[in-house]
């Protein structure tokens, strides 16, 4: 079987340490990603929090970290309550010119999930598509304003 794999890039104008805030500071974290009780950039951090699909299925997501680069990458593994299969997601950040950083987050390992629709691989394509390209673009916009 092929491994399946969602890929989504995006630079962003803003620096590489506003952007890895955003992707570790739990607070920032609730303004553009999910509503986590708690996140510690840290390998063995446990978290979880609740995604629900259009229709309002919910269902509670088990992550763990499992690597970290200060500034550079961040993975953990994502999972579901009561399903077989584990995925990883990675964010990679890039320091780009002109204080901008580009941003490559991966996802892998899909095909260890249930072939069940609301875990389809299109799915994550438009929800990951979603967080980089508009939620978290618009939250780095509002917190690197030059005032």
């Amino acid at each position: 079987m092929d491994k399946k794999i969602v890929v989504v890039e995006r630079t962003y104008e803003a620096p590489i340490e506003k952007v890895w805030e955003a992707l570790t500071n739990k607070d920032q974290m609730k303004q553009w990603y999910f509503d986590l009780d708690e996140f510690k950039a840290e390998v063995g951090f446990k978290f979880e929090f609740i995604g629900a699909t259009k229709d309002g299925t919910q269902y509670k997501h088990l992550c763990e970290v499992t690597e970290v680069m200060p500034q550079q990458k961040l993975t953990y593994s994502w999972r579901y309550e009561g399903y077989e299969g584990i995925t990883y997601v990675t964010f990679e950040l890039f320091e780009e010119v002109e204080e901008k950083t580009r941003l490559k987050l991966t996802q892998t390992g899909f095909e260890t999930f249930p072939a069940i629709p609301d875990f389809a691989i299109h799915n994550f394509e438009a929800g990951w598509s979603d967080f980089i390209n508009v939620s978290l673009k618009g939250f780095l916009e509002k917190v690197t304003q030059k005032k």
